[in-house]
């Protein structure tokens, strides 16, 4: 039987690494439930995927790129090796993206059909999307799938279920594994192409880094449209062993912490937005059951932390990073090595260089390469855009310790140049976060006639005031060019279907304050 440890180098398939994980950890071991409470060994979940599999299978042809829209949950996780079983290629859609960027990710991935269910649709009212996806794509709906199984596939389901690699076709780790789109915090978000040995790789990666313990339970409640959602809240416990508990919606704030107490939860995947909104809702014992949360996607407010800490008995967050291009995972604090204000040492087997940056110092221009690297972006012609001799430019300004800890300073597109000197946003929307902690706040920049650039400060802090940061940064030594003159007060922060902070939305924002100012 293979080692997981293995494939940091390659070897591996989706489908094979759950057959040996299942022959590593039990073939009856509980491994998948969400909030139905119908919990699937790896046995039952092999079985449905061959159930179900057989079915899409007869809708589709081998290769093709079939759409996935559907929360955490696990109906679909088993679409998702429902897809591999028969050789389909998973494309992860991202239903809060909105109509025009699901008709375009469709389009662009060669969507032909979107698997979703009744119910996901009814509950979201997502009927809007259904009609705009059915002008580009057939929709299906895995209720009216699962109707049409018969004896002959609960036959065949058996039968795969005892020898699954004799039924399941062959394939390569080169072959794509999925199809993910990114978030779209800065821009137009573009289809990422990842091999199957890309995404075993990253779970190789992060099993060797963390000590798991397959006794754990993972709680999942990040969309499995994103990256960290996927590889973190479906392969990574699936594949090591540790039961995951699906949750369809991070939003349920109130529900999820009671959620987590009862499935006696080891580990939280989550963002710093729904960590501390599930810290504020919660009573006062129900997160301190966990081992650790992994906390991706967005900075962690050092209030944050301590809210955690003070309140449940120590829980460490232990903050990550990563890229839908690296499958994500780049780096990860560890729960007996949390350095705070960083994002953890970078993954084994994975090279780093700093590319200097004019006008940046103590840092630069980050560059990765692994195994976990994606193929590349899908280009409408079909072709793909794929990292120079493999090295994936992250676009985020970084400083690396010998040990390759890394300290992520801002992103490329995330500093400014006022007054010929160049500002990190990120440092300042640190600073005004420092002031008000309980605030959600995001900095942008704008042209300016006479500074080059200025920074605008969007909160949905009601008495925020300009002359109260400039105290605060004299308070701090810091300097106050990085202090936002202009101040745009809303109701709140938009925020993308991720918990990142969509800088899309708030700059066309900014646009529409420019026309009513001038």
């Amino acid at each position: 039987m293979a080692k997981l440890g293995d494939y940091i180098n390659g070897g591996g398939t989706i489908f094979s690494a759950l057959v040996d994980a299942r022959a590593a950890f039990g073939a009856k071991k509980l491994i998948l439930e969400d909030q139905d409470r119908n919990p699937l060994s790896y046995t039952d979940l092999i079985r449905a995927a061959f159930a179900l599999g057989r079915r899409i299978a007869a809708l589709t042809e081998k290769g093709e790129r079939v759409g996935v829209m559907l929360p955490a949950s696990s109906a679909g996780v088993v679409t998702f090796f429902a897809l591999h079983a028969f050789g389909r290629v998973p494309t992860m859609l991202n239903f809060t993206s909105g109509i025009r960027n699901l008709k375009a990710a469709c389009e662009l991935a060669g969507v032909k059909r979107v698997l979703t269910a009744h119910k996901f649709i009814e509950q979201g009212q997502l009927h809007d999307l259904v009609d705009a996806l059915e002008t580009v794509a057939t929709v299906s709906y895995l209720e009216d799938v699962r109707e049409k199984v018969g004896l002959a596939d609960k036959l065949f389901a058996a039968a795969a279920g005892a020898l699954p690699l004799r039924f399941a076709p062959a394939s390569r780790p080169s072959d794509i594994g999925v199809i993910l789109f990114t978030s779209g915090s800065f821009g137009a978000p573009k289809a990422v192409v990842l091999t199957q040995e890309n995404l075993i790789a990253n779970v190789a990666q992060a099993a060797k880094f963390i000590d798991i313990d397959p006794d754990w339970i993972l709680f999942n409640p990040l969309p499995i449209f994103h990256s960290f959602g996927l590889t973190g809240g479906i392969l990574l416990p699936l594949l090591t062993g540790m039961k995951v508990f699906e949750y369809p919606s991070p939003l349920h704030v109130k529900q999820i912490p009671p959620l987590i107490k009862d499935t006696k939860a080891a580990l939280l995947l989550a963002t710093d937005t729904f960590i501390n909104q599930y810290a504020r809702a919660s009573d006062s014992d129900e997160l301190s059951g966990l081992k650790f949360i992994v906390a991706g996607a967005e900075k962690v407010r050092e209030e944050t932390h301590n809210l955690i800490r003070d309140r449940f008995g120590g829980v460490p967050v232990i903050e990550g990073y990563g890229a839908t291009e690296a499958a994500p995972i780049i780096a990860i604090n560890l729960p007996n090595d949390n350095r705070r204000g960083t994002v953890g040492g970078l993954m084994p087997g994975m090279d780093a260089r700093l590319e200097p940056v004019e006008g940046i110092t103590g840092g630069g221009r980050l560059l990765v390469r692994g195994p976990n690297v994606m193929a590349g972006y899908l280009r409408p012609d079909g072709t793909l855009e794929s990292p120079v001799d493999g090295w994936l430019d992250t676009g985020d300004i970084v400083s690396i310790t010998d040990d390759n800890w890394i300290t992520i300073l801002g992103r490329a597109k995330r500093f400014a140049k006022v007054g010929g000197e160049m500002v990190s946003l990120t440092a300042a929307e640190d600073l005004v976060l420092s002031l008000w902690p309980d605030n959600r706040h995001a900095v942008i920049a704008m042209p300016d006639p006479k500074k080059g650039e200025r920074l605008i400060l969007f909160t949905d802090r009601t008495d925020a005031a300009a002359s109260a940061i400039v105290e605060h940064a004299q308070s701090l030594g810091a300097p106050e060019i990085a202090v936002p003159r202009k101040i745009v007060k809303v109701p709140e922060i938009p925020v993308l279907g991720t918990g990142k902070t969509d800088y899309v939305t708030i700059m066309r924002l900014a646009e529409v304050e420019g026309r009513r100012a001038a």
